[in-house]
């Protein structure tokens, strides 16, 4: 299984919440590469079995300039079988809380097969370890199932 996790952080959040996601991806595959999205292979999309989303959330809920490239990609290339999960850093204290993780999530659940979505409050806890483990087993499951593996 290949695995790219893409994401932004502003705070660092983020960022730090797509190496734990990376952390436990890597029980399921070897094959698990980060990229902050001014870094990702736009030639390399459709290698992926996975795509794992990482964003914080802009004014009242957009998607960051950073992403829309990606956003934009994913939504006009053939990627259907590719399998995705989606995850984001955000306060509660504003209407739209981590409003981009659900604009990426209604636009991946038409272009690829969504496994997950994952919203954490600010900054990742202890607390969360379970939510990291459980989305990564959705999604390792959801690409398993897709190739007629059972676990």
């Amino acid at each position: 299984m290949r695995v790219a996790i893409v994401y932004t952080s502003i705070t660092g959040n983020t960022e730090e919440t797509a190496k734990i996601i990376n952390h436990y991806m890597r029980r399921y595959t070897t094959e698990c590469y980060v990229y902050q999205v001014e870094h990702f292979p736009y030639y390399e999309l459709g290698s992926f079995d996975v795509m794992i989303i990482g964003t914080y959330t802009w004014g009242n809920g957009e998607i960051p300039h950073e992403m829309l490239r990606l956003y934009r990609a994913i939504e006009n290339s053939p990627t259907n079988g590719i399998v995705t999960g989606v995850f984001g850093t955000g306060d509660q204290c504003y209407p739209n809380f981590c409003g981009a993780v659900d604009e990426f999530r209604d636009m991946l659940y038409v272009h690829s097969k969504l496994a997950a979505t994952l919203k954490i409050e600010l900054t990742p806890q202890r607390i969360d370890e379970p939510r990291f483990e459980r989305f990564a087993e959705v999604v390792a499951e959801r690409v398993n199932s897709q190739k007629g593996i059972t676990v």
